[in-house]
């Protein structure tokens, strides 16, 4: 069918929401779809035009949902099928529509399959299980290692060793057998026909396995498991299926070859895919402009439309991270109790805001990046993510940023929740970051992410053209008729003509100058 020009999520405004810390319905210290409910009017006046939900399937939660057990059963945790029913058509009743998290690369240890078989039964063809290496079979298959830390393979107590890319609970399928493939595609079905708008895919990079499974080999193309160029005929059936239902995919693509990375996004496989580059990048102009020209570069020969991203449920805070002197972001440089300028932070994330928010794409807004949230310290024996425990205790893990959202600043656990502590503690001063502190305070970062939402369409669909600008200034129109500014140079900088000031992220000095770290949309 290809891609219409104007459809919904080219342009939309996506609010991620992480069920756990979003809002407890039922007071059990645990996020839920009651929570979320209850709060629709909030997201409604936000101005967001989709939810994106972390997994809410039944789970162990040995990571944080993303070791699924029954994709067609909703986690007790999170309420029930029928509760999740409700909220997909209760959002979509105030103008807000739903995308849903699969996990294809793997399941969870306790998920059917993978329990019969360790039983022994023929669904061991379904995983990636083979003998081990030297005299005994004690060494593991191959040398891959797990995104979290350690050796990718498991031994079982039969001698056979199973393959996991990530923690393992998180057993790996096998996607050369086409059972594997009919199981998908029967959930793809499952969820649309609940009325979701789009599903967003993880680890979409990862699924297919070179078969000989052999040592990893730096450079080595085609990667042993990396962007294999059997994905493409997977993503292409499920094109197929989302085109029945009118949805669409989100693929979770890390790939540093932007060619390779487009190829995902041909108008008969995925719609969008998430932008890491512009995420990662450090706040810089020059850097910032690459990473923007080279996304809308890449994006354009394929007709997709770009995704911008500051923060998710993987990141460090935006606010902590900016306030950082190094402010790129990389997974394996994370520490404890690295120096953070949080008023520094808070004045670039304002100002990203608005960048983000300014470009041609759809941008996604991870909860509580609207309230200005800085990454939050976890006390060790809190920490529940397994990064933090495969890597020994080095990597902190993505806890800081998944801790429970601040409502109310009166009311217990800042209204999050009624009766139980929840599942991460909440920092002090967290009640100061409270919905309903920010609601009526008309400098609040709640404040400008609502205005920018609802002023971002003068932007138009239009392309971008880039202004004359000095050195650290990010200047940049589009033929709505409006003009971005950012100024991450030291010296304040002249605003280029225009016929008023839309919004900005910080008052303009007594010159009207716009100042160091600040941003302004200008009506031309």
């Amino acid at each position: 069918m290809g891609q219409p020009g104007h459809a919904w999520w080219r342009s939309a405004v996506i609010y991620q929401v992480y069920v756990r810390s979003f809002a407890d319905g039922d007071g059990d210290g645990t996020g839920d779809l009651a929570g979320v409910r209850s709060r629709l009017p909030y997201l409604a006046e936000l101005g967001v035009d989709a939810l994106w939900f972390n997994p809410w399937y039944l789970s162990p939660m040995k990571d944080g949902g993303y070791d699924v057990a029954d994709y067609r059963v909703v986690d007790p945790a999170f309420g029930t099928l029928a509760e999740a029913e409700k909220l997909i058509a209760e959002a979509r009743q105030v103008g807000i529509r739903t995308i849903v998290d699969i996990v294809p690369n793997h399941v969870s240890d306790q998920h059917p399959w993978f329990r019969a078989a360790l039983a022994g039964g023929a669904e061991r063809a379904l995983f990636h299980l083979r003998p081990g290496r030297g005299p005994g079979g004690e060494l593991p298959p191959n040398d891959w290692t797990s995104q979290f830390g350690g050796p990718a393979w498991t031994r079982l107590p039969d001698g056979a060793w199973y393959l996991h890319l990530f923690a393992p609970e998180q057993p790996d399928l096998n996607w050369a057998h086409p059972a594997v493939r009919r199981e998908h595609e029967d959930i793809l079905r499952f969820w649309f026909e609940r009325g979701v708008a789009g599903v967003r895919i993880d680890s979409a990079a990862l699924l297919a396995k070179d078969p000989r499974l052999p040592d990893f080999v730096d450079g080595r193309d085609p990667h042993p498991y990396v962007d294999r160029d059997e994905l493409h005929g997977i993503y292409r059936s499920w094109r197929r299926i989302a085109d029945e239902y009118g949805g669409i995919f989100v693929g979770e693509v890390w790939l540093p070859d932007t060619e390779r990375f487009a190829r995902y996004l041909r108008p008969d496989e995925l719609h969008t895919a998430f932008n890491f580059s512009f995420l990662s990048c450090p706040w810089d102009a020059a850097r910032l402009r690459r990473a923007i020209d080279e996304t809308l570069a890449v994006h354009a020969p394929v007709g997709a439309s770009a995704t911008w991203v500051l923060c998710n449920h993987d990141v460090t805070r935006t606010v902590t991270r900016y306030g950082r002197e190094d402010t790129g972001f990389d997974f394996a440089t994370k520490a404890f109790n690295t120096p953070t300028d949080l008023t520094l932070g808070t004045r670039r994330a304002r100002a990203a805001a608005l960048l983000s928010l300014a470009l041609p794409g759809a941008v996604y807004v991870y909860q509580g990046e609207e309230l200005g949230l800085p990454e939050a310290g976890i006390p060790a024996d809190r920490i529940q993510d397994p990064m933090y425990a495969r890597s020994g205790g080095t990597d902190p893990g993505r806890d800081g940023c998944r801790v429970p959202l601040p409502w109310v600043a009166g009311a217990p656990y800042a209204g999050f929740g009624s009766r139980e502590e929840p599942w991460l503690p909440q920092p002090v001063g967290w009640t100061s970051y409270a919905v309903d502190v920010q609601h009526n305070d008309a400098s609040s970062m709640l404040t400008l992410y609502r205005q920018a939402i609802r002023l971002r369409p003068a932007f138009g669909d239009a392309p971008l053209s880039w202004l004359p600008a000095p050195d650290g200034v990010l200047a940049f129109t589009r033929a709505g008729g409006a003009t971005c500014m950012v100024n991450l140079a030291s010296a304040a900088a002249e605003l280029p003509s225009h016929s008023r000031v839309l919004l900005t992220s910080g008052p303009l000095d007594d010159r009207g100058r716009l100042p160091q770290d600040t941003a302004v949309w200008l009506r031309a």
